[in-house]
């Protein structure tokens, strides 16, 4: 698995490439966001970004490049408000992990991203309407593509099969992410509010809150 990690904090470069290489990954880091047309970016499995990088943030970098590569984004970040919350995840991005973070987080974050990218998936199912291409992590509705990130895909997926049953944030993140220690539930409520603005444009709305708890696929 190759790793892309861009920060302009050499410790932290330092910090990140020592931790994941003891895990056998293949490290590659980057101090200048603008240096990275000099890469090939689908070479990589997996992407971490900084938020804060003089003349280029995260967010803008991850806009930029979000069409071109599907692999999971990670921002590494100080910023935890819920708008820059949803601005991250807006923009394409994956999941947070906080500064400062441990070596332990980082590995586990790392890898549970990178375990949910490589689960094997055959089939396609329909539930109410929305066909599940579970190899591809595509939905359609009628003839509209939803355009999920694979966050948000791997959000209405575990919803959808199991329809009718309430899960909390925790539960979808632990899901989803496979790491439920450092879990932060506005990322869930985040994902879900992309997740639902993308249906309304399809004319539905198949996710629904139930409040004190968590949601459910309708």
């Amino acid at each position: 698995m190759r790793i892309l990690a861009v920060d302009d904090d050499e410790q932290i470069l330092k910090l990140i490439r020592n931790a994941l290489e003891k895990e056998g990954y293949q490290v590659t880091v980057q101090g200048d966001p603008r240096k990275l047309k000099n890469l090939k970016l689908t070479d990589y499995q997996l992407i971490l970004l900084d938020v804060m990088m003089p003349g280029l943030d995260g967010f803008a970098l991850c806009e930029e490049i979000r069409d071109s590569v599907d692999c999971p984004i990670l921002f590494l970040t100080a910023k935890t408000n819920e708008a820059d919350i949803m601005k991250g995840l807006g923009v394409g991005g994956d999941d947070y992990i906080t500064k400062p973070f441990g070596i332990g987080e980082l590995r586990a974050r790392v890898a549970a991203h990178l375990r949910r990218e490589t689960r094997e998936k055959k089939h396609a199912v329909t539930v109410d309407g929305a066909m599940f291409y579970l190899k591809e992590k595509k939905v359609r509705y009628g003839e509209m593509e939803l355009g999920f990130t694979k966050s948000e895909y791997a959000i209405c997926e575990y919803l959808a099969m199991n329809r009718g049953q309430v899960f909390s944030k925790d539960r979808i993140y632990e899901h989803v992410f496979g790491y439920d220690k450092e879990s932060d539930p506005s990322v869930i409520t985040e994902h879900v509010k992309n997740i639902r603005a993308k249906c309304q444009k399809a004319g539905f709305q198949p996710i629904e809150t139930v409040w004190g708890i968590g949601y459910r696929w309708r």
